[in-house]
């Protein structure tokens, strides 16, 4: 029998006893985080799907998993057997969560989960759908805990600190602008969890999440105190004397619920619904007036001081040299020697880990060839790894963390023959890219205003992607970041932001064809102020991602002759920047990669 359909079945029998009619399952932390520990990966274990995200629903009659296109293939492939329905959300006639927990969920019913790894809002927005139906909600149970044998340990790895001259501002500097802000906002208290937040507004890192260099912990800021809530383990007695040294108080991460029910409250608390869990929302709410705003250091860490943008563009350009190395070999050698896409994967992942002040990945490199690279998320493994040969496209979306920045790159090869309608899509997610990345847009604009930019060269076509744009990029942070993206589709629980310069944002667009391949071009953006006249200021963007786009895969009957220039104008950039980083035959063959097309 299917391991998913067993584990499923054991929990249905579970909610049996508990008298809970309908479970979710979220993919999170404690902290809402988007990416997390193998410890908090519940959902993964239950249904077998593998995704980052998605959210699993069990009643007795069914369960269900939501997710999001860029992983619609994966999820029909890994769910397979398990008897779990696929609801691809955003498609036409799938409901939502809420819509199909509305739909179902009867009189005198009850809805669980475990509220420590539920936002509060999700919550909030379960109470308002069945407030006065006789619904009950329990929330202080992880039920399916017991299933789980072999869970393993909850992550506690060991703080690091950021000097204050390379992220340009200190701690102290960084409270008293927040500080500020809730003056404004009139509170008394901030409560954040976001995990990014924390360890940006204390100028700490960690590694409790793979590739994402946090630490699991909360923080607690009030007019005369800050708390800082970590697990024992994380404290080396640097971390210990540098905390002292600031005034910050630390406390056990374990602490956090009863501290939060005991400890004096003045006036209002303010936090974000959307990144505090629902247990500790509860918490809150019995004890004061909430002001539910998003975390004010998000857009603070979105916004990038000149210290860390000048780190950012350096790092930026020796991460673009490597990753062409890498494309230069792999157009070389495919077909020449035996490759396979975790082989060549780990092949990237060493070059880049040569790189002066390389950290880490800042995710798992996608390596994806054929219609492997249909699915836009897709992994390979020592289980599924497709061999690599001298034709069709091969797809890296790859990243690396700094001692001073956060990089995402995607590039789309050629890798020998390829046919008429690929190379159509190929120059069309090319022109698609380079379109946006030179635009101008007034100040005020937000990336729903600019995203139809990056589509309308694949919507004349009658195509799209399944995916937004854009999305920030952090600092020695998570490779996703807010609260700025680009994307066209309103959704009025997901808040737009004004772009603003010093934001970096991704450029990613991208075409997928089932049981045939994928493309996605993504090049990294840095908002500035371009010029500003009777009309108010205009705004552009400025490439930090330098890597040429394969010309083997482009046709210019499908550019207008402006996209040509653009293309001709990136490429003469491209070199101008990796030039240094080469010679001898390396540098030939990056004077071939970057040659002109004549219109």
């Amino acid at each position: 029998m299917n391991t998913a359909k067993q584990r499923i079945d054991a929990l249905k029998n579970i909610l049996q006893q508990a008298k809970v009619d309908y479970y979710i399952v979220p993919t999170a932390d404690y902290h809402n985080s988007e990416y997390v520990n193998e410890f908090f990966k519940m959902r993964e274990f239950l249904s077998g799907f593998t995704g980052s995200a998605g959210t699993l629903v069990v009643s007795s009659e069914e369960a269900g998993l939501w997710t999001d296109g860029r992983y619609f293939v994966q999820a029909e492939r890994e769910l397979r057997g398990s008897g779990i329905v696929l609801f691809k959300m955003d498609e036409e006639g799938v409901p939502t969560i809420k819509e199909y927990l509305e739909n179902h969920v009867g009189e005198g019913q009850t809805i669980g989960f475990d509220g420590r790894v539920v936002d509060a809002s999700f919550g909030k927005d379960l109470e308002k759908l069945f407030e006065g139906k006789n619904v009950r909600i329990v929330y202080d149970q992880d039920l399916a805990a017991s299933l789980w044998e072999d869970r393993p340990a909850m992550p506690s790895s060991k703080l690091w600190l950021v000097p204050a001259e390379l992220c340009g501002e200190t701690v102290v500097q960084k409270l008293a602008r927040v500080r500020e802000k809730m003056a404004e906002e009139k509170a008394q208290h901030l409560l954040i969890s976001k995990l990014d937040d924390i360890m940006w507004l204390y100028n700490i890192r960690a590694n409790d999440v793979e590739c994402n260099p946090v630490a699991l912990s909360y923080t607690l800021i009030s007019k005369e105190d800050a708390v800082l809530f970590l697990q024992k383990d994380a404290l080396t007695e640097e971390a210990k004397s540098y905390l002292d040294t600031n005034k910050i108080l630390y406390k056990d991460y374990s602490d956090i619920t009863e501290y939060l029910k005991n400890c004096e409250i003045k006036g209002n608390i303010w936090c974000s619904s959307s990144d505090i869990n629902y247990t500790l929302y509860k918490i809150m709410q019995s004890r004061a007036e909430l002001v539910d705003k998003a975390n004010p250091t998000e857009q603070m860490k979105a916004i990038k001081n000149s210290v860390e943008l000048e780190n950012i563009r350096k790092y930026y350009i020796e991460d673009s040299a490597v990753l062409t190395k890498f494309l230069f070999w792999m157009k070389e050698n495919a077909g020449k020697i035996s490759m396979d896409e975790l082989g060549v994967s780990k092949k990237l992942d060493a070059m880049r880990a040569e790189i002066p002040g390389f950290l880490d990945l800042s995710f798992e490199t996608i390596s994806a060839y054929q219609s492997n690279a249909a699915m836009a998320h897709y992994s390979a493994s020592e289980e599924h790894s497709d061999k690599i040969e001298a034709h069709g496209f091969y797809l890296v979306d790859s990243g690396g963390q700094y001692t001073g920045s956060t990089t995402d790159v995607t590039r789309t090869i050629a890798l020998g023959d390829i046919t008429d309608e690929m190379k159509m899509h190929f120059t069309k997610v090319a022109c698609a890219m380079l379109r946006l990345a030179n635009a101008k847009f007034l100040y005020g604009c937000t990336g729903r205003n600019l995203d139809i930019i990056a589509r309308q060269p694949l919507w004349d076509c009658g195509l799209d992607y399944k995916h937004g744009t854009g999305h920030g990029i952090g600092f020695i942070l998570n490779v996703h970041e807010g609260p700025h993206s680009i994307r066209w589709q309103y959704k009025p629980e997901r808040g737009e932001t004004i772009l603003e310069a010093g934001m970096i944002v991704s450029d990613e667009p991208g075409i997928y064809i089932p049981d045939s391949h994928g493309i996605r071009t993504e090049n990294i953006v840095e908002i500035v102020k371009g010029e500003k006249n009777q009309y108010g200021q205009f705004m552009e963007f400025r490439q930090l991602t330098y890597v040429p786009i394969d010309l083997d895969a482009v046709d210019i009957q499908y550019m207008e002759p402006s996209d040509v220039n653009l293309l001709n104008e990136y490429h003469a950039q491209v070199f101008k920047k990796l030039a240094p980083y080469f010679d001898g035959a390396e540098l030939e063959m990056l004077k071939t990669a970057t040659r002109a097309l004549e219109i």
